[in-house]
C-alpha cells in the first residue's frame, strides 16, 4: 500500500505504510476511541486535556514502528523480524477495550477493560478480529497473549508493558502536552537511540542512561502534579457517586432510565454484552448525564448538574489511621441536609514510580536494564542515585471528599461552618478540634 500519514502533535508524523494496520485503524471498534478521552476527568482540571484514546493509541504504534524498524536493521542477530507485525498490532490494540469513563464505569459495574480488549481482539463478530485473521487463524490470540502478558518473547511484551514501554512513553508525552504541564516531557530521542533487544528482554545502552532516568522522574512528577490534582479526582469521585445514585434509582424508576439512557440499562441489569459496552462512549454518558439534571430525584438531577457544571467537592488529607473518625464530618453533612453517602467519600491514589524486579510479589515488574561497557547488565537504580531515591516508595495521598459549601459561612451553612472547619488545619483533617481555637 502506499503510506498514509497522521499528523500528530507529540510524533509529527504517525507513518502507515502496512494494510493491516490501515485496516485496523478504520474498524469501527478503533473509530469508537475517538470518542473515549484519555484522561475523562483531568480536563476539568487542565482545559486542554480533551485528547482521546484514538490519538494516544496511534501514539503507541507509532513508537512501536519505530523501535522495530531499528531492530529490524541493527539488530536481527536478537530480534526476530517476524515479530515486527505483532509487535505495532499489539501496540495500537492494547488500549480498543477501554470504556466510557473507564476507570470510575468498571469499578462501579464491575467491567475489566483488559478483558474487554482481549474479546474485541478474539470475537469472530469483530471487525478488529476479521482483519487479524486474514494475518493468519491464530493471529488473533497471538496479539491477546501479548497484551495478557502471557506471549514467549518477553521482547515484544517489555515494548508494550513494562516500567518503560511504548505505552508509558506516549502517554506521558501526550498528557504533558495536552495538559501544558511539562513534567512528562523527557528525550524520547535518545531513549530511541539507546535501546536494545536483548535475550530475554530490553534494555538501554549505558550512555543513554540519563535519559531514561529522566523519563523516570518525568513519570513521578506527572503522578504527583497532574495524575493525582485533587480536583480531577474530586470530578472522578462525583462521577462515581453520580453513577451509583442512577443505579441504586433504576429498579424504583426504570422506565426514567430507559427514557433517559436506555445503553445503561443492561449494565444496571448485569446482562450486558460486548455490543451494549460498545455502544456507550464518552459523549453518550455526558447526554445522560444533562437528562438526569431534569430528573425528580433530587440527589441525581443534583449530582448531574455538579458533574456537568463542574461544582467541584472540597478534599482534605487524612492519615490513614484517622479515617474512622471521619465519621464526625459525614455527620456534620448530614445535618445541612446532604446524605453523605452520596456527598462524602474518600480517594486514594498512590503510586510506585519504579521498583526492582521481585518475583516474591503477586505482579512482579520488569526490571529497567543498563548495558554496560563490558556487555553486561545493571538494574537502573544501581547506577543512579536519583531513580535509587525513587525505588520501591509509594507516593500518594488519601483525602476525604465533601460539598464545598460546608466551608461557606451565610444561611443554613452557617451554623456548622465554625464546627466542620476546627477539624480542618492545613487542608488536613485534625482529629483533635480541640487544639484549634473556635
Amino acid at each position: 500500500m502506499n503510506e498514509k500519514v497522521f499528523r500528530d502533535p507529540v510524533h509529527n508524523y504517525i507513518h502507515v505504510n502496512n494494510q493491516i494496520i490501515y485496516d485496523l485503524i478504520n474498524s469501527r471498534e478503533f473509530q469508537r476511541l475517538r470518542r473515549i478521552k484519555q484522561v475523562p476527568t483531568t480536563s476539568f482540571t487542565f482545559h486542554g486535556a480533551e485528547h482521546s484514546r484514538f490519538s494516544h493509541c496511534l501514539g503507541v504504534y507509532e513508537l512501536a514502528r519505530k523501535v522495530t524498524e531499528i531492530f529490524d536493521k541493527q539488530y536481527t542477530d536478537v530480534w526476530n523480524p517476524d515479530e515486527s507485525l505483532l509487535t505495532m498490532v499489539a501496540a495500537l490494540l492494547h488500549d480498543i477495550g477501554h470504556g466510557a469513563y473507564s476507570h470510575t464505569f468498571e469499578h462501579l459495574f464491575d467491567t475489566d477493560h483488559e478483558a474487554y480488549t482481549r474479546e474485541i481482539i478474539t470475537n469472530p463478530e469483530t471487525e478488529i478480529n476479521a482483519i487479524l485473521t486474514k494475518v493468519a487463524p491464530d493471529f488473533p490470540e497471538k496479539v491477546a497473549s501479548v497484551i495478557n502478558h502471557t506471549y514467549p518473547n518477553k521482547q515484544v511484551v517489555e515494548l508494550i508493558s513494562s516500567q518503560i514501554d511504548c505505552d508509558r512513553m506516549d502517554y506521558l508525552l501526550r498528557d504533558s502536552y495536552y495538559t501544558a504541564a511539562s513534567y512528562g516531557n523527557f528525550d524520547l530521542t535518545r531513549i530511541l537511540r539507546v535501546i536494545r533487544p536483548i535475550e530475554n528482554g530490553i534494555a538501554f545502552s549505558r550512555n543513554g542512561m540519563h535519559a531514561v532516568e529522566d523519563y523516570i522522574v518525568s513519570r513521578f512528577q506527572m503522578y504527583m502534579q497532574v495524575y493525582f490534582h485533587p480536583a480531577s479526582r474530586a470530578m472522578e469521585l462525583l462521577l462515581q457517586k453520580l453513577l451509583h445514585r442512577a443505579k441504586h434509582l433504576y429498579p424504583a424508576q426504570p422506565h426514567f432510565f430507559q427514557q433517559s439512557s436506555p445503553h445503561l440499562i443492561p449494565f444496571f441489569e448485569e446482562s450486558n454484552t460486548l455490543q451494549d459496552y460498545l455502544a456507550l462512549d464518552d459523549g453518550v454518558m455526558n447526554t445522560y448525564f444533562q437528562t438526569w439534571m431534569t430528573s425528580d430525584d433530587d440527589i441525581l438531577a443534583d449530582l448531574a448538574s455538579r458533574f456537568i457544571n463542574r461544582k467541584v467537592f472540597k478534599s482534605v488529607l487524612f492519615d490513614q489511621v484517622d479515617e474512622e473518625k471521619l465519621a464526625v464530618l459525614r455527620d456534620l453533612v448530614a445535618q445541612v441536609g446532604f446524605d453523605p453517602e452520596y456527598y462524602t467519600g474518600i480517594h486514594i491514589n498512590f503510586d510506585l514510580p519504579y521498583d526492582i524486579y521481585r518475583p516474591e510479589h503477586s505482579n512482579p515488574r520488569t526490571e529497567i536494564k543498563i548495558i554496560q561497557k563490558d556487555g553486561s547488565l545493571a538494574e537502573l537504580s544501581s547506577l543512579s542515585p536519583i531513580v535509587q531515591a525513587l525505588t520501591g516508595s509509594v507516593h500518594g495521598d488519601r483525602r476525604f471528599y465533601f460539598p464545598k459549601e460546608m466551608l461557606r459561612t451565610d444561611d443554613l451553612f452557617a451554623d456548622v461552618k465554625t464546627s466542620f472547619g476546627r477539624y480542618i488545619k492545613n487542608d488536613s483533617f485534625n482529629p483533635n478540634p480541640s487544639t484549634i481555637e473556635p
